[in-house]
């Protein structure tokens, strides 16, 4: 057997070699391989995926919590001091950043293996031949040799020759960039063909539209076609909000620090004092303005909120989707399954007379038994309305279903006539037809007709239901049939449908508005029964765009058009994609809900894609979010913790940067008039670490209502001033602070760091409880872990400087007369703050 990095040059070009060869080359069989032997080769080629090992391991994920170069710059530093001048300083400042990052490390992977869990639940998999038994298996299990088993709707697990297949129609777009489904078919073609002309082979990553085949996997993972792409490209996934607002902060912090720390370096210099300490004072200061452990809460929160989230039937495939989700403001679906049960029932069979006619629910039923193509639930509610007796009759031949024909034809035999029946959308069943059938068996023109035939197919569709039309025509001794027979047809009647709508949709509809998500029905059923079902749930009034209209307006009309359009029917499935495109650049986030096949482009497209686990494959795998149950009701618990999850994060961004900013301003401004260094570099990582640990509870904090009741999105403007606003009344009691200590309790160099050291924790944990919500923080409470860990820190930072070991800190014990100071400017700062954050929020909106 070859290793996956060297197939040998006869599979190199796979589609031109006899399947035979092929076989010898991969010492496979067409019954596929034993289970021992597909072990083996996973071993030998490694799991069958683009991106690598998804799963982070534990050392790398420790290595990235001292990746900041701040950190690198400090330890660096203290590593300097161990030798020059001062090893148990270094040490210190050496542990309390490898206590922070082991703390963010902790909580990190506690997340990572939660969300490994949870994806574990959605997995794509892939039916293959083992032990010559068709078994599933997760795609990524797949190895060269297998024997694959494909249907409509499935994703091909890797580069394959075709072994047998059955009006097999693979959508290629990903690779090719072609449009339209390629029918392929087993066979050799020549080595130098171009990929798009390879219809004996299938190619990973693309996808079954019709039909059924068996082929044998040839090359997996960085082996295919799809691979050598992904490999020359390394793309990443479109930049969530989320990611870009963490982005655009992490630029604000930047040239907030660097400024800070340059200028304060430069005065203490100045000032003549020691250069090494002055150095690891302005990086302490870094590090104390900067929220070290923002990657960490931020995935602790959406790993929290992702399991919350999963009981609430909802999976999130792609963490950072969950902000996303929660900032989502339209949401676009197929009313079907969504709004309606999905569960298609035959409701009528009827003549052009609107006369009921069982000859038309037969032809049918001979069509929808025999049809090998999608597994549709048209065709088995007309299997599961009435069971036929087939006796005497044989299929011959079928052309699939296709979505531009908008039909599916089935030859079948019987006592020597062979009997084409066709059944379809009525538009295009009637471009087929020359005559409709009338009383009894009698047949006319159909052109003196055709007017009334659209009128009742309107009538239906004004009804809510969805009609089909039955034709047929008898193809005399023909075997074989191509679409070039879907002519001269003649037509029966009508096969009507219904699909009630479900239980509570009305009041989950009410529920998604009132939380501020625009809703916008695509599908591709007639407008009239769109419209009805529409107005059925509360959509009343909505304004409609069809698919031919939408052909003739272009991107930049559709643009500005689609914002006031809340129904989209008759819709081709590329279209899908471009609707999402526009609402994308109209300003929206846009959430997208599909399930089947030709909803994979406008998942990828939306900003949030969500799917089914009951989807087709292609459609699980573009998806950002799968709901274990297809109820808009999810989404309704779903968009909630979605947004608790941003109001969380949010908070943390908020306590960080507006604590450290006041505590690292006051500093700065007290080392230009004190004789000393206000605190040590070892006493501020302390105080950046101590505040950190209430906020590492954040994630299990309540949020106030409010915060939910609409879509929110990150606002660097916004949390600028929040920074400043908070900060500056932070430094403003931090001033109050250095006044007492120096003035009223006159403080030698020691009693002040551990005065200031006390005031700043305490104050900035305290606050914690404060900012976290709009309201007075007495009228919101907060999560216990948050206000537990909060209570633990103000206790040990209080007793802190009476234990054995603070003389390595350089604290000292406090007079009882600090205490007493020290309530007195926390209860003031506590007011201040409460009055600040009502001004706040009356002149600035978010």
């Amino acid at each position: 057997m070859t290793t996956s990095s060297g197939m040998n040059e006869q599979l190199a070009s796979f589609w031109s070699v006899p399947h035979a060869a092929v076989l010898e080359a991969l010492q496979a069989s067409p019954q596929g391989l034993a289970s021992a032997d597909a072990q083996e080769r996973l071993a030998r080629y490694g799991l069958n995926r683009i991106k690598g090992k998804s799963r982070t391991d534990r050392f790398t994920l420790l290595l990235a919590q001292f990746k900041s170069p701040i950190i690198l710059i400090l330890l660096f530093a203290a590593g300097l001091s161990l030798f020059l001048r001062d090893p148990t300083d270094a040490l210190i400042i050496i542990g309390i950043v490898l206590v922070s990052g082991l703390l963010g490390f902790w909580q990190e992977k506690g997340a990572t293996d939660a969300v490994e869990k949870l994806l574990a639940i959605v997995q794509v998999r892939a039916a293959v031949l083992r032990d010559g038994k068709e078994v599933e298996i997760s795609v990524e299990e797949v190895v060269p040799g297998d024997v694959t088993v494909l249907n409509a709707g499935d994703v091909i697990p890797g580069d394959c020759a075709i072994l047998e297949s059955k009006d097999l129609f693979v959508d290629e777009a990903v690779l090719t960039g072609e449009t339209y489904p390629v029918e392929k078919q087993p066979g050799n073609l020549p080595a130098e063909i171009p990929l798009n002309q390879r219809t004996n082979a299938l190619f990973m990553g693309t996808h079954v539209v019709s039909g059924t085949a068996r082929a044998l996997v040839v090359g997996t993972a960085g082996s295919t076609e799809f691979g050598k792409i992904s490999a020359s490209l390394r793309l990443r996934p479109p930049e969530t909000d989320l990611e870009r607002g963490v982005r655009r902060f992490g630029y604000l912090l930047m040239e907030v620090t660097l400024v800070l720390v340059i200028a304060i370096f430069a005065i203490n210099v100045y000032f003549a004092r020691p250069v090494m300490e002055s150095f690891l004072f302005s990086l302490a200061l870094a590090v104390g303005l900067t929220p070290q452990l923002l990657p960490a809460i931020i995935t602790i929160n959406l790993a929290h909120g992702a399991k919350r989230m999963a009981l609430d039937k909802v999976i999130v495939k792609r963490l950072a989707a969950i902000e996303n989700f929660g900032s989502m403001d339209v949401l676009c679906f197929d009313k079907t399954g969504t709004l309606t049960e999905g569960q298609v029932r035959v409701y009528a069979y009827e003549d052009l007379k609107g006369r009921e006619n069982e000859r038309i629910l037969f032809l049918a039923y001979l069509n929808a038994f025999y049809e090998t193509g999608f597994t549709n639930p048209i065709d088995a509610a007309i299997r599961l309305h009435r069971a036929w007796d087939l006796t005497g009759y044989q299929k011959l031949d079928e052309i699939p279903y296709d979505f531009l024909r908008k039909r599916l034809s089935v030859l079948v035999a019987q006592d020597g006539a062979n009997l084409l029946i066709t059944k379809g959308a009525v538009p295009n069943v009637l471009e087929v037809c020359s005559t409709v059938q009338g009383a009894g068996r009698a047949v006319v023109d159909l052109h003196a007709e055709r007017d009334a035939v659209l009128r009742r197919f309107e009538e239906f569709g004004g009804k809510g239901f969805r009609a089909l039309a039955v034709a047929y025509r008898d193809v005399g001794a023909a075997m074989r049939i191509s679409k070039d027979h879907e002519t001269d047809m003649t037509f029966v009647g009508f096969l009507v449908f219904t699909d009630p709508e479900k239980p509570g949709i009305v009041e989950t509809i009410a529920e998604l508005q009132r939380l501020g998500i625009s809703l916008k029905i695509i599908t591709g059923d007639n407008h009239r029964v769109a419209a009805y079902v529409s107005s059925r749930v509360g959509l009343s009034g909505a304004e409609i765009l069809t698919g031919p209209q939408l052909r003739e307006i272009g991107d930049e009309a559709l643009r500005v058009r689609v914002r006031d359009v809340d129904i989209f029917a008759e819709v081709e499935p590329n279209q899908k994609e471009r609707i999402i495109l526009a609402l994308k650049k109209s300003g929206n986030v846009v959430g997208f809900m599909g399930d089947g096949i030709n909803d994979a482009s406008a998942l990828h497209a939306a900003d949030v894609g969500i799917s089914v686990d009951s989807a087709v494959d292609v459609a699980k795998e573009a998806a950002d979010i799968v709901l274990l149950e297809k109820n808009l009701s999810v989404l309704v618990d779903g968009v909630e913790e979605g947004r608790t999850t941003f109001a969380n994060t949010l908070k943390y961004v908020f306590m960080a940067t507006s604590a450290n900013f006041g505590n690292m301003f006051s500093m700065a401004g007290a080392s230009l008039f004190l004789p000393f260094l206000p605190l040590l570099p070892k006493q501020i990582l302390l105080t950046n670490l101590l505040t950190d640990l209430p906020e590492m509870a954040i994630a299990t904090d309540r949020v106030d209502r409010e915060l939910v009741k609409e879509p929110r999105r990150w606002d660097i403007k916004f949390i600028r001033k929040f920074m400043i606003t908070f900060g500056l009344v932070s430094s403003l009691f931090d001033y109050l602070t250095f006044g007492a200590l120096l003035l009223l309790l006159h403080a030698n160099v020691d009693l002040f760091r551990t005065g200031w050291f006390t005031e700043s924790v305490v104050s900035a944990s305290l606050i914690v409880l404060i900012i976290r919500t709009r309201q007075p923080f007495f009228r919101s409470k907060p999560g216990t872990p948050l206000w537990v860990a909060t209570l633990l820190v103000v206790a040990g930072t209080l007793a802190l400087p009476y234990t054995r070991w603070s003389w390595l800190f350089g604290f000292v014990p406090m007079p009882f007369a600090f205490f007493a100071v020290l309530a007195g400017i926390l209860l003031l700062y506590v007011v201040a703050a409460e009055v600040a954050k009502k001004s706040f929020y009356k002149r600035v909106k978010f």
